[in-house]
């Protein structure tokens, strides 16, 4: 329960999107314009049109689970397109960054062993 982590694969629904949506109809973007599965138990990330409110949802053993974020002040401030996807797959470190509010101009990524499951 309550188990995101840098093991997990987030992707951000391109445009603004109305956070009035609950579980189903979040569930319906996921498939009609990510075309993912949101039982998939990726993590599904959601911004409003003003960029002040976030909803990720999360298929976690036994049923989906929303996370929601209001900004108080200030924006969320969103990563650059995947020209080649014509979408936003994120890490948990972009998330992270993108939640807290911290802005990297460039991002350089050293290079690391990945262990590539089997």
């Amino acid at each position: 329960m309550f188990s995101l982590g840098a093991s997990d694969s987030y992707y951000l629904c391109v445009g603004g999107c109305d956070l009035r949506k609950g579980f189903d109809t979040l569930s319906g973007v996921v498939r009609s314009q990510m075309g993912r599965d949101p039982l998939s138990g990726e993590v599904f990330i959601f911004i409003n049109s003003s960029r002040s409110s976030m909803k990720l949802l999360h298929w976690e053993s036994g049923g989906l689970v929303i996370y929601h974020k209001r900004l108080e002040r200030g924006r969320f401030a969103l990563p650059e397109l995947d020209p080649q996807t014509g979408s936003y797959q994120l890490t948990w470190t972009d998330l992270v960054l993108m939640v807290e509010g911290i802005s990297v101009e460039k991002i350089s990524y050293k290079k690391r062993l990945k262990k590539v499951p089997e």
